[in-house]
């Protein structure tokens, strides 16, 4: 079975190729830098499974996923990101992906993850399964968990507004505004606002 591993850092797709190469029955296994890469490669090549890192320059590996799709409809994705599955994994399997996982996962549940997926099942790591119990409107946007205000500190932080003209234009305090701001990440599961304007940029909010 060939296997195609795209990340755009050298290093990550090293260690990713040496753990997949060591999968029984995995016969090759090939690497790209970049999404347009991966769709060079797969209008030559014929690939079983595809693992898309989900931050790539110019083209994401969600917008990436959807153009495989929609070229084969058939083909098995895996999305692997550092970014915590609350925030991608329903987006990525909505949009067809066949697993997602975190890149902090020990290299036992990626093989894991890589043998469910080639052997036609979708991978669900036991901490989504948990949480996607937990969370009745899990499958809603991250985002609709903040008030409005929350939101509209997120969207003006985003923009790269100081603290203290967010204040000024809100009326409210800056020691107010930095406790709407520690709010919002800890509402997002994210650790800040890089990350923040990623996810706004990957969901184009």
């Amino acid at each position: 079975m060939k296997v195609l591993i795209a990340d755009d850092h050298a290093i990550v797709r090293k260690g990713l190729i040496q753990i997949v190469s060591s999968i029984p029955n995995i016969s090759q296994v090939d690497e790209a830098e970049s999404g347009k890469q991966v769709l060079d490669k797969f209008e030559i090549g014929k690939y079983q499974l595809i693992i898309l890192d989900l931050s790539m320059p110019i083209l994401s590996g969600l917008d990436t996923l959807k153009i495989l799709k929609n070229k084969d409809p058939e083909i098995k994705v895996l999305i692997l990101s550092i970014y915590p599955e609350e925030q991608y994994a329903i987006k990525a399997y909505k949009n067809g992906a066949f697993g997602y996982i975190n890149k902090n996962v020990a290299s036992t549940e990626l093989k894991k993850a890589v043998n469910q997926i080639l052997n036609g099942k979708k991978y669900l790591s036991s901490s989504l399964a948990a949480q996607i119990l937990n969370f009745k409107d899990f499958e809603k946007p991250i985002y609709e968990r903040l008030s409005k205000r929350e939101y509209q500190i997120m969207i003006m932080s985003a923009e790269g507004i100081s603290s203290k003209d967010i204040a000024q234009k809100l009326s409210i305090s800056p020691k107010t505004v930095s406790t709407y701001r520690t709010r919002i990440l800890e509402k997002m599961n994210l650790e800040n606002f890089v990350q923040i304007l990623h996810y706004l940029n990957v969901n184009k909010l």
